[in-house]
């Protein structure tokens, strides 16, 4: 004889819908830029990454430096998506070669204007937070402002 169980009851693993639904994200920015980097590197034309100010930021430079095609900003009743369309070129290369993440969340690196770098002799581009907002390099020499360096892209 078999006896009832009564209501199931599930764990948060077993009812989850997405790998990312229940994960806490400490860093969204070091996220983002590894999710574009794990992207470019397998030649996917699209990624989709949690939305955040401070990501959209990021992905309006990357569009506007001409490193990716666009970005959408999909509605999923919470924070939201943010779907990046990567750019390759002719022969099917990743424009963008290589991201990486200069300030973290434990070691902030802050630069005044006179001191933003220049990558790869001004070839690549640092993304910068700044007062007026996200910007790249070259838009911080403009307006001369400097700020928190985020990433370098090349």
């Amino acid at each position: 004889m078999t006896r009832d169980p009564g209501p199931v009851s599930r764990t948060r693993h077993e009812t989850r819908t997405t790998r990312d639904e229940f994960m806490s994200l400490s860093d969204p920015i070091a996220d983002m830029l590894t999710r574009i980097r794990n992207a470019a590197r397998i030649n996917e034309k699209q990624v989709n990454i949690r939305a955040s100010k401070i990501c959209k930021g990021i992905a309006a430079v990357l569009k506007n430096e001409g490193y990716i095609e666009d970005f959408d900003l999909i509605d999923d009743g919470k924070q939201g998506i943010l779907r990046v369309t990567l750019k390759y070129d002719q022969d099917g290369r990743a424009v963008i070669n290589q991201i990486t993440r200069t300030s973290k969340p434990g070691r902030r690196i802050y630069s005044p204007i006179e001191q933003l770098p220049h990558v790869m002799g001004g070839m690549g581009i640092a993304i910068v937070s700044t007062s007026k907002g996200v910007m790249s390099d070259r838009s911080c020499r403009k307006v001369n402002v400097g700020g928190e360096i985020l990433c370098t892209v090349s």
